[in-house]
């Protein structure tokens, strides 16, 4: 068909698992499941789109290249795609397969640990046991073809503590890809009742510029938030990243290397990405310097600086181009030594959302908790705090890194589509922060 200049086919069929459980009566519990496919056809100018549901493989192909390339007459787009590497990564395996586990027995498990975060004080607990297997088939017209299945699950728990007429919240959750994580851990289910508890006698914090620490979890969501979205390359094309035009620009500290990277086994893990090229390591900043972006091989080809290999999509969605893995780089010093490096300042920890404008490049997050601290050393717990500023500002206030990341997983949303990711940091020391509270002294 001489017309249709490439085309590319994504099938992805597979079972999601759901366990709800609201102050100890499992509200809903079941698995569904989905067959998606998504078909480009690229034509003399744009992407003619087709999305299918239960599609079926043996079925010929050319009635649907057929109708996508009139669809793509149509467009006005001008499209031109650089060419990528092709490989795909083994899966890692998994240390229990959440399939060979059998519902009853998962709602089980999330309930003890919903059960370990009722405590006097303690008046609403709730947890949450999420499974997503997802077998993938790509093909295109250049003749790759890739198959392979990722299984992801997770759970995630919070209590709510009250004390005359103030509440407070603790939340704790892990997802992964290595297997079925549920066993033997009403730990995390004490951990936020504890949180919640404590945060009733926490004081809320003074807000203004003062010395800061960064817990990983926070530090990870700024990697991942005001630098990630600011590398990605379709953002980049459109104008709307504060990093466009600065490669090869210092506009952090030395030493400060922040990366997406893919093969990593964490929870954005991807063997291959959307489009059927390899994925691989992406220095996004290096040594405090724009290094590199992110990108499809659309954006690849109108951007450049950078690779491919970061195109990612739900299941029946088109490919964007998305983070995976995004984290800070490991410094030298330790915990201690950042802590004393800060004197008088606050530990942030957690993070409760916030917002980012990677085109203004200024961003606001909200902390779940923090410490003072006095004379280099832990003070007292405070609560209603945040972090903001620009975007560079902060990375040029980073003064040291330390060397204990840590990684947390989630879900990131664009174009209408999540995917999981993960996001972390080593404890990072910012000599000048704009730190939120609503406390007096």
């Amino acid at each position: 068909m001489e017309q249709v200049r490439y085309y590319d086919v994504r099938h992805v069929h597979g079972s999601s698992t759901h366990v709800d459980i609201d102050n100890g009566v499992v509200e809903s519990a079941g698995t569904s499941f989905f067959d998606h496919a998504v078909v480009r056809v690229l034509g003399p100018k744009g992407w003619g789109v087709l999305t299918l549901d239960n599609f079926d493989p043996e079925a010929p192909l050319e009635p649907l290249l057929e109708k996508g390339v009139r669809l793509a007459m149509l467009t006005g787009e001008e499209v031109d795609l650089a060419p990528a590497p092709r490989e795909v990564r083994a899966v890692p395996g998994v240390v229990e397969d959440p399939r060979e586990i059998s519902l009853e027995e998962k709602t089980g498990a999330l309930a003890a640990i919903e059960a370990a975060a009722h405590r006097p004080g303690v008046v609403n607990t709730r947890a949450r046991y999420a499974e997503l297997i997802e077998g993938v088939r790509f093909f295109d017209s250049s003749g790759t073809e890739c198959v392979y299945e990722v299984p992801r699950c997770g759970f995630s728990v919070t209590a709510v503590a009250a004390r005359n007429g103030e509440m407070q919240m603790g939340r704790e959750s892990e997802y992964t890809i290595l297997g079925f994580n549920l066993r033997h851990r009403q730990e995390m289910g004490a951990k936020a009742a504890d949180t919640a508890s404590a945060l009733l006698d926490a004081k809320a914090a003074k807000g203004g510029r003062m010395r800061a620490v960064l817990d990983p979890e926070l530090a990870g969501v700024f990697a991942h938030e005001a630098i990630g979205h600011a590398s990605e390359g379709d953002l980049v094309q459109e104008g709307s990243s504060v990093l466009a035009g600065r490669t090869g620009e210092r506009i952090g500290a030395a030493g400060l290397t922040i990366v997406d990277d893919p093969t990593l086994p964490e929870f954005g893990f991807e063997p291959v990405d959307a489009e059927g090229v390899a994925v691989g390591r992406t220095e996004l900043i290096k040594d405090g310097r724009v290094n590199a972006f992110m990108h499809s091989r659309q954006t690849l080809a109108a951007v450049g600086n950078g690779v491919a290999g970061h195109a990612r999509a739900s299941a029946g969605d088109l490919p964007l181009v998305r983070m995976s893995n995004t984290f800070i780089e490991e410094g030298d010093a330790s915990y201690d030594e950042v802590v004393a490096e800060c004197q008088d300042g606050i530990l942030l920890k957690g993070s409760r959302g916030g917002q980012v404008d990677p085109g203004r490049g200024v961003f606001q997050f909200n902390a779940e908790y923090g410490y003072l601290i006095e004379g280099g050393e832990l003070g007292a717990m405070v609560r209603d705090v945040s972090l903001s500023g620009e975007i560079l500002g902060t990375l040029h206030a980073i003064a040291l890194i330390g060397n204990d990341r840590t990684m947390s997983q989630g879900y990131c949303g664009k174009g209408g589509q999540s995917v999981p990711v993960s996001d972390g940091s080593p404890h990072v020391f910012l000599e000048n922060a704009m730190v939120g509270g609503n406390g007096t002294d």
